[in-house]
Formats: C-alpha cells, structure tokens, sequence
C-alpha cells in the first residue's frame, strides 16, 4: 500500500534519531514499567468480586449499546458515579471512557474563545491535544515555576475574560508534584480557576493530592483515571453539579462515543470499594527504600526527585537511553526508556514505576545494575 511522501519521511526521521515506536507483547520480566501501581489489574480476588456483583445484579450484558446519551447509560453508572462523588469529596463526577477522551472532552469545550489558559510545560500530550481544539488562548508558564506563572496571571488578570491555570499533582513524566498550596492561594487571589490532573496520584495518594491538602474546595476541576492505581480503564471529571450538567451537553468525546460497558464500570466501582478495606502502606515502604537506596549507591543525582511511584534516571541520548534499558531488560527487569520526542532532547530518560508487589531484593537489585550500566 502506497505511503506519501512526508509520512515516509517522517517515519525515516525516526529511525535515524532512534525514536521510532513499535508495539511489543507483554513479558514475564520483574516490573518496573506498568502503572499499576496496587497490583489492582492482576488481583484476582477483585476479579471474582466484579463477576459475582455483576451475577448478583443478573447484568449478563457485554456492551453499554450506545452512548450514555441514547441507550448507553445503564444503571451503574449512577451508582459509581454518587460512590466517585463521596469518595473523591466532590458535588459531582463524570465518567469518560479514558483519561485522554476526559482530557480531551473538558479542554475543547469549557475554556470559551478569548478566554485565557495557562499551564505548566510539562502537563500530559492529552491536555495540549485538548487546549488545541478550544477557542480560547493559551500560554506555558516553566514547569513548577511559581513566579512565572504569578507573573503570566499578573499580565492576564486585567483583562475581562476568564482564565484558567492547568497543572499536575504528580506528573507523569517526572515523577514529582507542584506546590499546589501555593498555586491554589495565587489562582484564588487573581480570580482563576484552577484545574488539576491527578492521573497519576490517586490510589497512591489515598484520594488524591487535593483532597489530602484540603483543597478541593478552591478547585474547579479535577481529571482523574482508573487505568493506574485502580488498575482497571475509565477517568473522570470531577467538579460542581452545573460543571457536570455542561460537559454532558457540550464535551463531544463524552456525547459521541459509546459508554463503558456494565462490567467495566462495575470493576471501577468494585476497585474503590476494594481500596476504602485496604491500604497502601507496601507501597510507600517501597518508594521510601528505593529513594534510600539511590543515596546508598551514589546515583540520587541522576534521579528527579520523587516521593510518588514514578522515578526518573536522566541519561540523555536515545542511543544511549535505549542501551541501558536493553542491559537492564537482560538482567530481568523490564524498565522502559523514555526517549525524545516525547521528552526533551537531552532528558531522555529511564522511569522506575514502582509498586506495591516489588521486593526490596528486586529494588535494590535493578538499581545496583543500573549504577554500573548508567556510568
């Protein structure tokens, strides 16, 4: 089949700088790369719940049929729905089908031509991709850069439209958290509105990073998914009743795609039940000894700081990046490089995502070889 032109040559582009992507099958080596932070996705006894909460409801059903809109918008979406609400601590929630579609939903529609929106450079591609398709104008202040963005706010808050500050309570490419205090008090002082992705904080963060600082009430929204912690798929936005009431009416990734099936909205529900009778504690034992353990072996200053799952060693270089990860793959860990452009040129990295099922022998384990191999 004939391929223009320009895809080939983008495509060769990428092979020459070593960025090219390809799909792989899963492996059997000692995980350091999925976001499944709890081991929610592999535990059965969640499984055999969903399947027997799904027998007790007699919801022998394979599909939602439709969008929630015409046929799709069977009962447990608004059971899950009020437990996300009360769970979160939040008027009201909205489930998308994923964190991209959530993203992309909110940012198209809800930010109005001439409105202003500024956020951090670093925040996910699925945000930019929804900022893209507004009306409204948009401007990056430096990542985690408190005085940029006061200074960006200063210069906006004059005129008469809206803004809108976007960040992360964990960002996924880092590993680490604004100050969201801070960001909070400025946004509320110049009279925007803030928004907060916490994709990669809940489950690992009990309720999430707003709710733990006690800010969920001077947020305007916040994107959530169920694909990490939760382990299972979906995302949702959370906010007041009338947001709800606007997204289902103007958000077109939410209007124009068929719902989640029963089952997989009865695995969200039944992972948030499963979380309220569990706790985390292996986890963060996990990620307090592995940062312990860089200090050991003198690497901490490749790492990002990070008390989140997410860590990052910076090597710089595809080639390079692709190398150690490669050594590290044939020692029995899977550990994913980080290669541009998905970051800078330069940042190229490995991410350690670390999880409640590693062992302290694993950690320390991949971090002794990667001290002989990142040098």
């Amino acid at each position: 089949m004939f391929l223009p032109s320009k895809l080939q040559s983008k495509l060769k582009k990428r092979i020459d700088n070593t960025s090219l992507r390809s799909l792989h099958q899963k492996n059997n080596l000692i995980d350091f790369s999925s976001n499944d932070y709890l081991g929610y996705a592999s535990n059965e006894e969640l499984f055999f719940k969903t399947h027997q909460f799904l027998l007790d409801r007699n919801l022998k059903i394979n599909g939602a049929t439709g969008s929630r809109l015409l046929t799709g918008n069977h009962e447990l979406y608004t059971e899950t729905e009020s437990l996300l609400a009360t769970f979160y601590k939040t008027e009201s929630a909205l489930i998308f089908n994923s964190g991209y579609d959530a993203n992309i939903g909110f940012f198209s529609c809800v930010p109005q031509r001439d409105d202003i929106i500024l956020y951090d450079e670093f925040v996910h591609a699925s945000i930019r991709d929804g900022i893209q398709l507004s009306n409204a104008k948009a401007f990056k202040f430096k990542h985690n850069n408190i005085a940029h963005l006061e200074e960006l706010l200063l210069k906006f808050s004059s005129k008469k439209t809206t803004l809108y500050v976007v960040t992360e309570s964990v960002f996924s490419m880092d590993g680490d958290s604004p100050n969201l205090i801070e960001i909070s008090n400025i946004t509320t002082k110049h009279n925007a509105l803030l928004i907060i992705d916490e994709a990669h904080a809940v489950g690992v963060f009990g309720n999430g990073l707003t709710p733990k600082l006690q800010l969920e009430t001077t947020v305007f929204a916040r994107i959530i998914t169920f694909g990490k912690a939760f382990g299972c798929h979906g995302a949702a936005v959370l906010g007041s009743g009338a947001l709800i009431k606007y997204l289902i009416n103007f958000a077109r990734s939410f209007i124009y795609t068929t719902g989640l099936s029963p089952h997989s909205i009865a695995t969200i529900l039944q992972t948030h039940l499963y979380y309220i009778e569990s706790n985390t504690q292996k986890l963060h034992s996990n990620i307090h000894f592995f940062n312990k353990e860089i200090k050991r072996l003198d690497i901490a200053s490749l790492f990002i700081q990070s008390n989140s799952a997410i860590h990052c060693c910076i090597i710089s270089g595809n080639e390079k990046t692709k190398k150690v990860a490669n050594k590290l793959h044939e020692k029995n860990f899977d550990v994913k490089p980080i290669l541009s452009p998905t970051v800078s040129p330069g940042k190229e990295r490995l991410r350690f995502c670390l999880h409640s099922y590693n062992s302290e022998q694993e950690i320390t384990n991949v971090l002794e070889n990667l001290s002989i191999f990142a040098h």
